[in-house]
Order: structure tokens, then C-alpha cells, then sequence
């Protein structure tokens, strides 16, 4: 069978049997792509140097099986560099998408999603609305996304002064005019739905995709969050 040659990013690399690796690649053109890398571990081999989160990649696979063998691997551009912050955040993007992607499903859409978001890590000071854009594209081309800009029971806009709780597989419902636990103002939402960030529409955003990508990810904890907060970034009071 002949190798097939992808364009990617590696999202997860780790040691496969006694010589080889068990790499995860996000590609543009077949999504989460899973594949044997034989006989590099211990080895000074391009592939190994090269089989980097945040480096694009051309590589060719083949195989029957969801799982492939990788046969060759070159670099299509310079590594994306990352430290403090941004690193975490792009870790962050890398284990989600790992674990929400099912493999072989294209989504194009969210390889471009990603590629913006991660050289926006590169250049912004303000993580969250990164972080915050990149859930909510995630969740919108998964099938996941909530309007924020209509009343689900009426279909009306949402009235900026008015509050509203999310109802899974629904939407937005009105609560009245008085805020109430676990009800979000509908300038919040509305602000969350253009992207329009500030203090408050950020976290609304951050409450929102939580719970959404939560019931996604299940409850094993994100190795990459856990470690963000290990760091000295805990005592700024900031959180993936």
C-alpha cells in the first residue's frame, strides 16, 4: 500500500514497546491521525529530533489499521516557539485536542482554528481570550456550540439586561430581570458570542466551555492544567 503523505502537528508523543514511539498527529487533511515510529527511541534519527509538538510537519503513513506505521517525516516550516505562559497554553490545546478528536474524522476547520491560536500564544500578553476563542471554534465544529444570541424558548434576541441560564441541548432560557446562581447577564453572552472580551464575558466563556468540554473530556483530570498550576502562575490567580 502506498504512504500517504499529511500535513500536521504532533499533539502526544510517548515510548511504544522497547524501541519505538506512539505518536498522535493532528493533520489537515485526515484530523487525529495515530502511528507507530519504529526504532528511534535511543537514536540521534531526524525523526526522533523532529516528532516535536508545534513543528509543522509533512509525513507520510501507511497502513490499514487506525494505527499506521510513519515512514517518513520532514519539517514544512520553523518550530513554533513557546515559553512560560504560552507554552502551557499551547500544551493545554494539544491535550484537548487529543482527547475530544476521534482519529481519521477530518476537520480542517479546527486545523486552521489551531494554527491561529497557536501563533496568537506566540505574540498576545493576555492568554484567556486565546484560549477562550479556541474552545468555543472547538466546541462549534464538533457539533457542540450554543447559541448565546437567542432565547431558546422564544427565539427572540437576548435582552442585554436580562439574565439567562444555559439548559444543556437547549440553550439560553430566560430567568428574569434579577440575577440568580448560575445565570449569566445576557450582555455577558452576547458579548461572549462576538468575541467582544472583557472581565466579565471572559468568564462567563470560561464557565461555559468548562462545563461543555467537560462532559467531552471526562474526569480524568488534563495532565497540562494540573501542571499550569504547579507553577508560579497559581499565585497571579490564573488558571487554563
Amino acid at each position: 500500500m502506498a504512504a500517504e503523505q499529511l500535513n500536521g502537528y504532533v499533539l502526544h508523543r510517548r515510548a511504544y514497546r522497547e524501541t519505538s514511539f506512539l505518536v498522535n498527529i493532528f493533520t489537515l487533511e485526515n484530523g487525529k491521525v495515530s502511528a507507530v515510529v519504529k526504532g528511534v527511541r535511543g537514536s540521534k534519527s531526524d525523526k526522533k529530533s523532529l516528532l516535536q509538538p508545534f513543528q509543522p510537519l509533512l509525513i507520510a503513513v501507511s497502513g490499514r489499521s487506525e494505527l499506521k506505521n510513519l515512514q517518513q517525516v520532514e519539517p514544512t516550516g520553523a518550530m513554533i516557539r513557546l515559553a512560560g505562559q504560552a507554552l502551557y497554553c499551547a500544551l493545554y490545546l494539544n491535550e484537548v485536542l487529543n482527547r475530544v478528536l476521534a482519529d481519521e474524522i477530518p476537520h480542517p476547520e479546527i486545523f486552521v482554528l489551531y494554527k491561529q491560536s497557536m501563533h496568537a500564544l506566540v505574540v498576545q500578553t493576555n492568554f484567556e481570550p486565546v484560549l477562550r476563542s479556541f474552545e468555543l471554534g472547538l466546541l462549534d465544529a464538533l457539533g457542540y456550540g450554543i447559541d448565546l444570541t437567542h432565547d431558546a424558548d422564544t427565539g427572540q434576541p437576548l435582552a442585554d439586561n436580562g439574565y439567562y441560564r444555559i439548559v444543556p441541548e437547549l440553550g439560553c432560557v430566560y430567568q428574569g430581570d434579577i440575577r440568580l446562581s448560575g445565570c449569566y447577564s445576557g450582555q455577558s453572552l452576547l458579548n461572549v458570542a462576538s468575541e467582544n472580551w472583557d472581565k466579565d464575558s471572559l468568564l462567563a466563556a470560561k464557565r461555559i466551555t468548562r462545563t461543555t468540554l467537560g462532559e467531552l473530556l471526562g474526569n480524568k483530570p488534563l495532565m497540562s492544567r494540573e501542571l499550569f498550576k504547579q507553577t508560579h502562575f497559581k499565585s497571579k490567580g490564573r488558571e487554563l
